[in-house]
């Protein structure tokens, strides 16, 4: 028998205290009818409308045979990456294959490879118990694959006396879980045998919808405070996440609406002690007894009571423009009337609504008379909302978060919660608090998240977002690196020396430094002149005088230096390195052939020069008189030149 959470009223079956075996208590008419009543619920569960899987898509990479895209059912646990992806290598264990068991660790990640996705089976034991021991053995995710063909079912948490102790492992589960179909898990498992890598997508993107830059939310639950572990993390999450929530809606960003799910008694059982004790209005709103004890404490019409009373604070803060006072109330009131504590009452109630200002008169107004044989318009409109429309399907599980009229799976924490809000906004429309680093998932610490990493200069490729860790090759100092992001990334373009030098050698030594990156659009590594390697992890420097490559002319003297050499020449000659020769400093050298010939065309051009610039000297002395004579004769006759009228002289004559 398969030990696993089922997704509907699990509660409306336990046995209540005290009525010794199930043997002995189906032979008593009370809790005959309680059965009935109960089963009269989940049919009428499953009459009204339906439940819908919330699904993500799982993505086949590789091996060529199995790629495509394939449905998969998003468990109530753990943490979800809404709004991201993972990527992954499938793993299938050769032993402990149903997951039941402890894993010795060895699925963790290595930096430079994908993620572990552990695959199970279905059956044994708890789904959570599955997820918790392949978190402590290292795997990112895990993958359970179905043990029957059937369509995708929600893996849910085990309730309350079903032998599980829940409360010491669900809560700290943080990695994302999958159901997927046993057909696909029979492809992955024979893909595995035969030696193949199963690369995997895990892609949340459209898991929740985002269509606008707010985002509507439910919270549907319960003001039982009795009913272990799961009211306990219930109230906790609503205490934490308060803040959050009205900071949300007091800027606009959000519209939150609480709901409370009833049920309603069968009419042939209307007047059964159960349904008096459980329901109000004549049977029309039930909830089940806080203790599962008929005898003792309180019961359920007092939960559908305080359900109703906290509707109507809703809707009266609403109308007065402060909607965000529902966390308060409800917070307030789970630590000023605890149900331990005998303070479950209408009088504590009414003080924790006096002392937050909102009119109790309009609240009492609101709620009706809870004896009366009629409707509640209040109860009644929760009931229609509890059936499914569109996309969202049936509330069943208690409590549920409802996001852009999608249905929220995983962890009900407050980081796991306002991440999913965070997802479902239109990309770059996130409020502040969606960036601030409180909503990191310091998935990075760990491993660097499994991505490439350059440990020399911690540059890393692990980037932590609101959406999960992503691992994205970075940009460091408008330097791109491309790669990806999980085994490699390499710099690209101009100015990629200045990141590590461009992973190229580098070296310094005497007040000098030497690089072997080209700081261009090529890629690799060459040594400098002067030096010789491979460039990427050493360049060694060459001895251009042991090796005769410079300095090599008879006057010279050669001394190597780290990553070049020093030319002397004697005589007091001057040592041109780019010929490689000696040639005179002052005079030419008459011993020295090259160098004579050097000074004799030194000298040439010198006499060109001279020559050059004593006719240039003349044409301009030339010109300046041929202008200075043609001024002066417009105004006197020269000797040599007719004289030239005037210009009235030329007017009067016309």
């Amino acid at each position: 028998m398969n030990h696993e959470a089922l997704p509907s009223y699990q509660s409306c079956l336990k046995v209540p205290k005290g009525f010794g075996s199930v043997q002995e208590f189906s032979m008593r008419m009370r809790i005959k009818l309680n059965v009935l009543w109960c089963a009269w619920i989940l049919l009428c569960g499953s009459c009204m409308g339906r439940f819908v899987v919330e699904k993500n898509n799982l993505k086949i990479t590789s091996p060529k045979s199995l790629r495509g895209i394939y449905d998969c059912a998003i468990g109530n646990f753990g943490v979800p990456r809404y709004g991201g992806t993972m990527i992954g290598s499938v793993v299938y264990p050769k032993v402990n294959q149903n997951g039941c068991r402890s894993f010795d660790g060895s699925f963790s990640s290595k930096p430079g490879s994908f993620p572990t996705f552990l695959l199970v089976n279905r059956g044994d034991c708890f789904f959570t118990l599955k997820a918790w021991n392949a978190q402590n053995g290292g795997a990112a995710a895990i993958l359970v694959a179905d043990d029957r063909v059937e369509p995708l079912i929600t893996m849910d948490t085990p309730g309350e006396g079903n032998g599980a102790k829940d409360g010491d492992y669900v809560d700290k589960i943080s990695i994302p879980s999958a159901l997927i179909s046993k057909a696909l898990g029979d492809k992955i498992k024979k893909a595995l045998s035969n030696g193949e890598l199963v690369n995997v997508n895990l892609d949340w993107r459209e898991a929740l919808p985002h269509p606008d830059d707010r985002v509507e939310y439910e919270l549907w639950t319960n003001s039982n405070d009795e009913c272990g572990p799961k009211c306990e993390n219930e109230i906790n999450f609503i205490k934490s996440f308060k803040g959050a929530a009205q900071l949300l809606e007091q800027k606009g960003f959000t519209q939150f609406t609480p709901h409370y799910i009833t049920w309603y008694c069968p009419e042939a059982f209307i007047f059964s002690k159960q349904c008096k004790s459980q329901c109000i209005n004549n049977g029309r709103y039930c909830a089940p007894d806080p203790e599962q004890d008929f005898s003792r404490g309180y019961q359920g019409r007092d939960i559908v009571i305080q359900n109703l009373r906290q509707v109507c604070f809703f809707k009266v803060a609403n109308e007065s423009g402060k909607p965000w006072q529902w966390w308060d109330y409800v917070t307030d009131f789970s630590i000023r009337c605890p149900m331990r504590e005998n303070k479950f009452t209408e009088e504590c109630s009414d003080l924790v609504i006096k002392s937050l200002g909102i009119d109790l008169k309009k609240v009492k107004d609101c709620m009706g008379d809870t004896r009366a044989d009629v409707e509640n318009p209040i109860l009644k409109g929760e009931q229609d909302a509890q059936i499914g429309k569109g996309n969202r399907g049936d509330i069943t599980i208690l409590p549920t978060i409802v996001i852009n009229n999608r249905q929220y799976r995983g962890k009900l924490s407050r980081a796991a919660v306002l991440k999913a809000l965070c997802a479902s906004f239109q990309e770059t429309t996130e409020p502040s608090i969606c960036l601030t680093p409180d909503m990191e998932t310091n998935e990075c610490l760990q491993n660097n998240g499994g991505c490439w990493q350059d440990k020399s200069t911690n540059i890393t490729a692990c980037r932590d977002t609101f959406r999960g860790r992503v691992c994205e090759c970075p940009v460091v100092q408008n330097v791109k690196f491309v790669g990806d992001g999980y085994t490699h990334c390499e710099a690209t373009e101009a100015l990629r020396c200045a990141v590590n030098n461009g992973g190229c050698w580098k070296g310094a030594r005497g007040g000098r430094a030497y690089s072997a990156c080209i700081d261009d659009h090529t890629k690799g590594c060459k040594c400098p002149p002067g030096f010789r390697g491979d460039g990427v992890h050493s360049c060694e420097d060459v001895d251009e005088c042991k090796e005769k490559l410079a300095c090599q002319c008879p006057e010279c003297k050669c001394k190597n230096t780290w990553g070049s050499y020093e030319c002397k020449c004697s005589g007091g000659l001057y040592y041109a390195r780019e010929n490689d020769m000696c040639i005179g400093k002052y005079t030419a050298s008459a011993g020295s052939g090259g160098g004579g010939f050097v000074w004799m065309f030194i000298l040439i051009l010198a006499v060109a020069g001279a020559g050059g610039y004593a006719f240039y000297k003349y044409r301009i002395q030339r010109y300046m008189d041929s202008e200075i004579r043609a001024i002066m004769a417009q105004y006197m006759p020269l000797d040599n030149q007719p004289e030239i009228p005037s210009h009235n002289q030329v007017q009067q004559g016309v």
